[in-house]
């Protein structure tokens, strides 16, 4: 991993107290990294802890345990200068267009605010050139700087949100479910501008979602997240052709197929139950409750995050190398 990865997270946990003892356990022990110039994917279903990872990340919570390293440097240490100059390499886009820009202010306005802050043009006129660019950058034009957000579309508002976190001309974006709150025929436009933008901009992205078939159009490698943990890691065309854990599994199988023949034929996973409380997280693995593979063991031992084959990470008894003669019945699972 050494040098080559831009950004490293090292079992991070986020716990909110909510008082009389009671601890929410939004992210618990998620460990990864993201090399220069690669979109990692995160995914799994609302509440599962993805979004409070990546707003963990960045700064904007304060983490409970684990290290998060950006270019060898411990973001959660970083103080005064070092954290205000960190602010510019790493940027944020959210996920409601609708509420994440401020309904008072220009086009113009949002995007050069955090030039403002960061002190980065001398004059109004070199300022106004770059929001311009900015703008072109994200297929509106200038004529729209002059407009307020409410004069624009969903998915014309995401743009401008593109465009402000841009702003600082950061090296790696923390996109959070950028496109979840668009229509769908618009959710592809905005992912092919991000793909376009990071070929351009040599970007890095950490590219949050729920929706399994967005994500792999534009991540080199995916992970699953499941009641604050990350059960699964690894190649996006790996992920898909052989996902290895049964909640990945069950995702994967929800996909529908263009082909009608192959769809009618295929085998759905459904999940029973809900996805439990990360108040009060099962015992053991955390997936155990809904899993239809469940063993003893998952019971009492939290299943090893380990790699089991080159690059694929996963957490799951099934693959402890004394059980592995269970792990052919799981990988037939989806294809059966």
């Amino acid at each position: 991993m050494g040098n080559e990865a831009l950004l490293e997270v090292k079992k991070l946990k986020k716990h909110f107290s909510l008082g009389k003892g009671t601890v929410l356990k939004a992210v618990d022990d998620v460990t990864f990294h993201i090399k220069k110039g690669e979109t990692l994917g995160i995914v799994g279903e609302s509440g599962c802890g993805k979004s409070t990872a990546g707003r963990t990340i960045i700064g904007l919570y304060d983490r409970t345990e684990g290290d998060v390293f950006y270019e060898g440097k411990n973001i959660h240490e970083l103080t005064g200068k070092e954290r205000f100059a960190f602010q510019r390499k790493m940027q944020m886009i959210f996920q409601d267009p609708y509420a994440s820009l401020n309904p008072r202010s220009t086009v113009r306005e949002i995007i050069s605010e955090p030039m403002e802050v960061h002190r980065l043009y001398a004059n109004k006129k070199e300022q106004l050139k770059r929001v311009y660019q900015l703008l072109e950058d994200v297929g509106l034009n200038r004529d729209h700087a002059n407009r307020y957000p409410h004069e624009f579309s969903g998915g014309q508002r995401q743009r401008i949100g593109i465009a402000r976190a841009l702003a600082l001309d950061p090296a790696f974006i923390i996109a959070d479910e950028p496109i979840s709150a668009l229509d769908v025929s618009v959710q592809a436009q905005v992912v092919n501008l991000l793909i376009g933008l990071q070929k351009k901009k040599g970007l890095t992205f950490l590219f949050i979602a729920h929706d399994l078939s967005m994500v792999k159009h534009i991540s080199d490698r995916i992970g699953v997240m499941y009641l604050g943990n990350l059960v699964e890691l690894t190649a996006s065309a790996a992920l898909y052709k052989n996902p290895l854990h049964p909640y990945t599994q069950a995702l994967l199988s929800a996909i529908p197929i263009p082909d009608p023949d192959i769809e009618d034929n295929r085998e759905r996973i459904i999940l029973k139950g809900e996805l439990p409380s990360p108040i009060n997280p099962p015992s053991g693995c955390v997936f155990k409750t809904r899993c239809p593979l469940v063993m003893d063991v998952c019971s009492t031992i939290k299943p090893e995050w380990q790699e089991v084959e080159t690059n694929h990470f996963v957490a799951c008894h099934l693959y402890n190398k004394s059980r592995a003669s269970h792990s052919h019945h799981s990988k037939t699972m989806v294809s059966k």
